[in-house]
């Protein structure tokens, strides 16, 4: 391996908040002379006067600039954006020619920086990529992100989630370096100082205190110009409300960006005595000014990544940072209408102070990254390879192939039997398989491998394409992790158990795993009366008692996965004994196993056989011998019913008052039986505003299996679960 010394490294730096990441690393370059040959290329925003001439804070760090390129088309619209890449692309060359580098650095996601990588790319030059990974999926910054990324040799990310996704996208694991973020080493270094008053002072005015100002930083969302525009002018009405004095920086040059200082201007910020407008503050002193600041406004990065390192309170407008990961002082206000919901975010987050935040970095990173280019071997391949996933051979192309039916692979576990089932996109079942559940893991988890695979050759003969399986199960589950976390008392060994992992790795399909009752709200949001409905609840009334909760057309699973435990709603200080080991749930009043319960009591004490019921001596008692007993007027029966229908009743009531849905399905064997009941229920105790929530049946005949495949079929055709 070589490790040479006077490394040629290029910084090329294009903006003022690029900078910011940057210059932590160019320090650390200048510091090592006998290794690091530092040159520094500027271009962008950097070098013009509307946005503060800022390659001369670069300059004042005492860094000779070695190239300065003027790459920037103005117009500050899309097409400006395009011709600016187009012509950095024309100048680039040159430049990277005279200093033939062994290293680019480029940072981040902006159309300079794009413009950097390919050149460098085109140019056979290795390039170190910082930032990589990061999603924030409210602009056209994302696709340049990534782009950058598979230009890219090496990698210097900043998150752990960063460094997955960065994998997941077929990066070589041994490029990439989770550093953390560059701009932590100065930042937790430097927000301690005690000048912050003084500037303070210089940049808001004599009187202001800390903790007593705003910082607003909005810059334009290049997918979606107008709206952006929009959510700005509501922020400086908000601000101007509020009524507090506030800095604010000149927005980025994005598209858009034009139209945003128009908006500012229009609203006379920049003569408003409460505001201060700049465009540009130096880092170190931006860096005190946010630390001390009441709270922080905008849709700036360093809301959610920097100001998280001191507490900061943030409020965070529109999409421009939607996917970024954030502390718990940042709260997103996505749209507004009016500048009242943004107002009444600045109420709640002014003047808080929030845990600090290390989501982004521990002050370490520039060591880590110089470490890291010393460990590069210059003497290896400098063409890129990927490592991608193994797939499975591809099928030729021919028409058959073309119109096949996109499908998934549907399996379910039940305490009885083991089914798995092919289904279409429209929810057709094509062939559907059962065998006895084996009653442990081992025999469990090689009848599911040996049915999937089986239903895997005759889809073929049915002209299907497998897209990916899905597993209902009882119990609870992590459907993150595709683990079972605690099961039912129905199916042996079967708690921490990892179905995903050895499912996938059998078939080569992906996975997807969740319980039974999430499975029918599923299967309902996709198949049957949920289609459309934004909120609804699904209530299992079989066996036991489950269901599954719709809210925003989303499924709520819960902090710890047992949301929609709606079987063990207490409904009783002192009721029956229910499965979980409490007293009181709905399981225990209304479930087939408790009709069951009390329909063998009955018949123990021989009360529940009357006139017109024909019952053989050799056959078991079920619920549904408790409901015959009742329609032919045995009153001991009907006296059961009715304590089980007024149970789920009222535990729907509950729900209607905690979730307040549009909808309530019940499916199951007892559906039927509980609508018109529970219906009547609602009506004589529900509140007023939910008495007029309707209770329907489902139509559906295989709710879990149709669950479990709707989660295949909304995620391989971009719905997001």
């Amino acid at each position: 391996m070589w490790f040479g010394f006077d490394w040629n490294v290029a910084v090329a730096t294009c903006n003022r908040a690029d900078y910011s990441k940057l210059a932590p690393i160019m320090f650390g370059l200048k510091s090592h002379p006998e290794e690091f040959e530092l040159e520094v290329v500027v271009l962008g925003s950097h070098l013009i006067d509307d946005y503060g001439n800022t390659f001369r804070m670069i300059e004042q760090d005492d860094f000779d600039i070695g190239s300065k390129l003027h790459t920037i088309v103005r117009g500050e619209d899309e097409a400006a954006m395009v011709e600016s890449v187009g012509l950095a692309l024309v100048k680039l060359p040159d430049v990277l020619q005279r200093l033939r580098p062994d290293i680019l650095i480029v940072h981040g996601d902006r159309f300079d920086a794009l413009a950097l990588a390919t050149a460098a790319a085109l140019m056979n030059i290795r390039i170190l990529h910082l930032e990589g990974g990061e999603v924030r999926s409210g602009t056209i910054d994302d696709s340049i992100r990534h782009a950058i990324s598979k230009l890219a040799h090496y990698h210097a990310c900043c998150t752990r989630r960063a460094e997955q996704y960065l994998i997941a996208m077929c990066e070589d694991h041994s490029r990439i370096l989770l550093t953390g973020c560059p701009s932590y080493d100065k930042l937790l270094s430097t927000h301690h100082k005690e000048d912050y008053k003084d500037i303070i002072k210089a940049w808001i005015g004599d009187s202001v205190q800390a903790q007593d100002y705003i910082v607003a930083l909005q810059h334009p969302v290049t997918t979606d110009i107008q709206h952006s525009i929009k959510i700005y002018g509501l922020m400086l009405d908000a601000l101007l409300s509020f009524n507090k004095k506030t800095l604010i920086l000149f927005p980025n040059i994005d598209a858009g960006s034009k139209e945003m200082v128009r908006v500012m201007r229009k609203k006379g910020i920049e003569q408003h005595p409460n505001f201060r407008a700049v465009k540009h503050i130096p880092f170190e002193q931006f860096i005190q000014l946010v630390c001390h600041a009441g709270c922080m406004i905008g849709n700036s990065s360093c809301g959610v990544r920097e100001a998280g390192a001191f507490g900061t309170p943030v409020i965070n407008l529109g999409t421009r940072q939607t996917g970024r990961e954030t502390g718990e002082n940042v709260l997103h206000v996505r749209d507004a209408d009016t500048h009242n919901k943004i107002y009444h975010a600045l109420e709640l987050q002014f003047g808080k102070r929030y845990p600090c935040s290390n989501i982004y970095g521990d002050g370490n990173a520039v060591p880590r990254i110089l470490k890291f280019l010393r460990a590069i071997d210059l003497d290896d391949p400098l063409q890129k390879t990927f490592c991608f996933p193994t797939v499975r051979d591809s099928i030729s192309q021919d028409i058959d192939h073309i119109l096949e039916t996109q499908s998934a692979l549907s399996v379910d576990l039940g305490g009885t039997n083991l089914r798995v089932a092919i289904i279409s996109m429209k929810g057709k079942i094509v062939e559907k398989y059962t065998q006895p559940n084996p009653k442990t893991f081992e025999a469990r988890m090689q009848l599911i491998v040996k049915m999937c695979l089986d239903a895997m050759r005759d889809a073929i003969t049915f002209n299907c394409r497998i897209l990916g399986v899905g597993v209902s199960t009882g119990g609870r589950v992590n459907p993150q992790e595709g683990v079972v976390l605690h099961s039912t008392k129905l199916i042996q060994e079967w708690s921490s158990i990892d179905l995903r992992t050895p499912i996938s790795g059998a078939l080569h399909l992906p996975v997807w795993v969740d319980n039974d009752g999430n499975c029918a709200a599923l299967a309902e949001r996709k198949f049957g009366h949920g289609k459309g409905v934004e909120n609804f609840v699904t209530i299992i009334t079989g066996t036991g008692i489950g269901g599954g909760i719709i809210h925003n057309s989303e499924l709520i699973h819960g902090s710890t996965f047992c949301a929609a435990e709606l079987g063990h709603i207490m409904v009783s200080l002192d009721g029956p004994e229910c499965s979980c080991g409490s007293r009181g749930c709905l399981e225990a009043y209304a479930s087939g196993m408790a009709l069951q319960r009390e329909a063998k009591r009955l018949h123990d004490e021989d009360l529940l056989k009357v006139e017109g019921m024909d019952m053989k001596l050799s056959e078991p008692i079920t619920a549904a011998h408790l409901i015959n007993a009742a329609r032919l007027g045995n009153s001991k029966a009907d006296a059961i019913l009715n304590r089980a229908y007024t149970a789920l009743g009222v535990g729907v009531v509950n729900i209607l008052h905690t979730m307040n849905p549009s909808l309530v399905i019940l499916s199951g064997v007892l559906a039927s039986y509980y609508q018109d009941p529970v219906q009547k229920i609602i009506n004589e105790r529900a509140l007023f505003s939910a008495q007029s929530i309707k209770v329907v049946t489902s139509d559906l005949e295989e709710p879990a299996l149709l669950g479990a495949a709707s989660m295949v079929l909304d995620y391989t055709t971009r719905r997001q679960y």
